[in-house]
Formats: structure tokens, C-alpha cells, sequence
């Protein structure tokens, strides 16, 4: 019979995992010192080193340090045990801006400009520090609990190097990438930022991509001679910006500077206010990276009887905005975020089987341990892989929560994944009733 293993790092208590890709985890937890929730991505040594990947976590880790911005994730500090690298971040609560467009079809004019202010502060900031992400998309793109936009991903982000004017590495999400990085040869990275901006923008308004091709070779034709159209409601404003934005040379291309000063892009603009310069110090990420057997944090492991992981009523309540907790039980709504959950009043082990048979009868690998199920299939959309993980938390005496996230693939692709496999395990999914003590039950648990 194995345990359940709780664990703390340092000051920080470890909980759920939130996040999953192929090098790393991201796990809620809590400092034990503020009370602060944050979100710790959790990296195995022995997997950087046999990937080689030492300088690019560490330039990552640098780069978010050094980009302190309101619009921006918060790095707070790096810590390393004998085994584990730990990057502690700002824990951002508002969910992804993709799922905001996906539930609302797209967004009103003032609404997407409002968010489009917000990226740009974000990205010149970054570019004032000699710093170009390289992957902008909504995806990287989340909302804290007051809406505000916060800039997260930096994992392909660029530093110039000394003497060096242009970036050669292909890389980012070819629909949001610009054509000169496509082309192979050397590109600006303040320009390709800014045509990411541009799609961004094109996507808030219109709800879908202005490049967007099954055929990788026909969406590069496209993007290498920007052809796209502008639906009927856009207005005039921005539909100049977006062709002086998605402009096919770098060269003529409208610059941050440019674009503050455009009619549409100022109304109702209002300037972030910055703090003072911070001092930032890289100590602890030298300390971890310098030698990455040394500056070792405490891990402490707390084993428990085994079962599902119990949930307790703080976490409920971060799972959330605010304190409603309505998204946990409504299962009838229509937005789908990439991490969707729902509350089922089986046992724990019947909602694995029916989990796993779900999965089978779509065509999904199915790999199950510890009450955590990784389905894996072949991507339909790009030929990659596409991977869903879900997890079974108790959060009450015979209830229980489970947790569904993507873990690679597309996520118009995980969202129509999603509809299709509620479906068939409709069955295990509870639907309170009006009146049927809710209230009473969702009180119970936050006491």
C-alpha cells in the first residue's frame, strides 16, 4: 500500500499540481511565514542536465527576475534541493485570457484595447531591458483577480548578445510568429514581438486567427505575405493599426513607439506607473546554477494513509475568483478553460474506471497511478502530441473534486476534447440541484 506524500520546501508548504508539461510541474503552495499562495514550477535535475538546459533555465529564471513589471509574473526567488529545482512564482489567479475570448466568442473594441494597453506596457518594458519573449499568445497571456493582464512563459525569451543586432533561433507558435523569423535568417526580436502583438489583437476582436491553415505550408505563404482580412466590425482605428502592425517587412513595420502614439491604441489609454527601479539581485540563481549540486533548500515529507489527496478549504477557495465557488459545481456552462474541473459524489476508484474507459473508447492511451490519470493521443490539428491529465481530490466525506488540465497539444483542440469526454462520463458528474443544500455544503467546507 503506498502513502500519500505531502510535502514542504523551504518555508513554502507544497500542494496540488495546477500545471504539467514535459520538463517541468507547477504546484500550488503556500508560504508557511505570509500566508501568501504562490506557484512553484518544479524541475528535475537529472532531467536538465541530461537535456542540456542548464543555461536556458537559468537564462529564463534571470530574465524574469530582471523584468519587474504590474503586467508582468513575478519571479520571487529560486531555491534548489539535492534532486529538485524550485522557481517560486506570483500565483495569478484569474485563469488564462484565452479562456475569456473562448467563453465570450470575442471581446468588445474597449475591452480588447484595454488588454492590448496593458501587453504593450508589458512588452516594451521587457524590450527596455533588452529582453524579447518570442512567444506571445493568449495562452501566455493571464489575468490576476482584479483582470489585469499578466505576461507569463518567458522560457523562450532572448537576451542579445554582445556585439550581436539580430536573433537567429525559429521559434514560438507559427500562427502568432512573424514572417522574418519563419524565413531562416536573421530578425529583430522587437519587431517579431511586436507582429505577435498584432495577432493577439486580431484575435481579441474577432474571436478566431487572421492566420490560420491546417496546411503548415499554405499558413507560412499566408503569414510571409500577411493575407488577412478584417471582419466587418472592426472599426476603421484599428484596422489601420492592424495593417501597419501584421506589415510582412520589419523594416516598415510600426514600432511600441509608434503604436502608443496611434489614435485608437491612446484612448482612454492610461500609462502603468512603475515603482522605482528594484534592485534585482541574481544571487540565488547563481547559487543554484553555478553548481547544481550545492545551495540545497529543506524538503520534508509528510506520508498519509492512501487514497485520493484531501483538499482543504483554503485551497478550494484559491481554485477560484474571490469566494464563488459556483465553477466547481456548474457543469452545464459553456466556457471551458484549459484547467476545467467538476465534483462527483462516487467513490473515488469508480471514478477512475469510468475516467479510463471514457478515454479508451476516444482513442486515448491511458496511464493511471495514484488516483492521477495522464491520457495520451496524437494531436489532430499540428501531427504532435496531445496529453490530458486528471487528478481525484477528496474535499468532503464522499465528494470529491476532480481536476482536468491540458498537458501538450492545442487548446481549441483540449477544448472540444473536453465537451466530447464530459459526455460520456456524464454519469459520475454531480449536478446540485436549486435549493438542495448547496449553499449549506459549499459553507461547510470553507469553515
Amino acid at each position: 500500500m503506498k502513502a500519500v506524500v505531502k510535502k514542504k520546501v523551504g518555508k513554502y508548504e507544497v500542494g496540488r499540481t495546477i500545471g504539467e508539461g514535459t520538463f517541468a510541474k507547477v504546484k500550488f503552495a503556500q508560504n508557511t511565514e505570509t500566508g501568501e499562495s504562490v506557484a512553484i514550477k518544479v524541475m528535475a535535475k537529472s532531467t536538465i542536465l541530461k537535456h542540456k538546459m542548464v543555461d536556458q533555465i537559468k537564462r529564463e529564471i534571470s530574465i524574469m527576475k530582471i523584468v519587474r513589471h504590474p503586467y508582468i509574473v513575478r519571479l520571487h526567488e529560486v531555491l534548489a534541493s539535492r534532486t529538485k529545482i524550485f522557481i517560486v512564482l506570483e500565483f495569478v489567479t484569474g485563469g488564462e485570457l484565452f479562456d475569456k475570448i473562448v467563453n465570450q466568442r470575442r471581446l468588445s473594441e474597449n475591452e480588447a484595447r484595454q488588454y492590448f494597453q496593458q501587453l504593450i506596457d508589458a512588452v516594451a518594458h521587457c524590450h527596455s531591458r533588452g529582453v524579447y519573449h518570442r512567444d506571445l499568445k493568449p495562452e501566455n497571456l493571464l489575468l490576476d483577480s482584479q483582470g489585469s493582464l499578466k505576461v507569463s512563459d518567458f522560457g523562450l525569451s532572448a537576451l542579445p548578445q554582445q556585439g550581436v543586432d539580430l536573433l537567429h533561433t525559429t521559434c514560438g507558435t507559427p500562427n502568432y510568429v512573424a514572417p522574418e523569423v519563419l524565413s531562416g535568417r536573421g530578425y529583430d526580436g522587437a519587431a517579431a514581438d511586436v507582429w505577435s502583438c498584432g495577432v493577439i489583437l486580431y484575435v481579441l476582436l474577432a474571436g478566431y486567427l487572421p492566420f490560420d491553415e491546417t496546411d503548415l505550408s499554405t499558413l507560412y505563404e499566408k503569414i510571409n505575405v500577411a493575407e488577412f482580412s478584417c471582419p466587418y466590425w472592426f472599426s476603421p482605428g484599428v484596422t489601420v493599426l492592424l495593417r501597419r502592425i501584421l506589415d510582412p517587412n520589419p523594416e516598415t513595420r510600426i514600432k511600441i513607439d509608434g503604436i502608443r502614439r496611434d489614435p485608437w491604441f491612446r484612448r482612454n489609454y492610461r500609462a502603468v506607473r512603475l515603482k522605482e527601479d528594484e534592485e534585482v539581485n541574481l544571487d540565488d540563481v547563481h547559487a543554484v546554477f553555478n553548481d547544481i549540486e550545492d545551495a540545497f533548500v529543506t524538503e520534508q515529507s509528510e506520508q498519509k494513509e492512501n487514497g485520493p489527496l484531501i483538499m482543504n478549504a483554503f485551497e478550494m477557495i484559491t481554485l477560484s475568483q474571490g469566494l464563488n465557488l459556483s465553477a466547481l459545481f456548474d457543469r452545464q456552462q459553456d466556457h471551458v478553460k484549459r484547467q476545467t474541473r467538476f465534483v462527483s459524489r462516487h467513490p473515488a476508484k469508480i471514478i477512475i474506471a469510468t475516467i479510463e474507459t471514457a478515454a479508451e473508447s476516444m482513442g486515448l492511451k491511458v496511464h493511471t497511478r495514484n488516483y492521477k490519470t495522464r491520457l495520451e493521443g496524437v494531436s489532430t490539428n499540428r501531427g504532435g502530441q496531445f496529453a490530458v491529465v486528471s487528478e481525484v481530490f477528496e474535499v468532503a466525506p464522499s465528494l470529491f473534486m476532480v481536476d482536468v488540465r491540458k498537458a501538450a497539444g492545442d487548446t481549441l483542440e483540449y477544448h472540444k476534447f473536453y465537451k466530447n469526454f464530459c459526455a460520456k462520463i456524464e454519469k459520475i458528474i454531480w449536478k446540485p440541484k436549486e435549493g438542495s443544500g448547496n449553499t449549506a455544503l459549499l459553507r461547510t467546507m470553507t469553515c
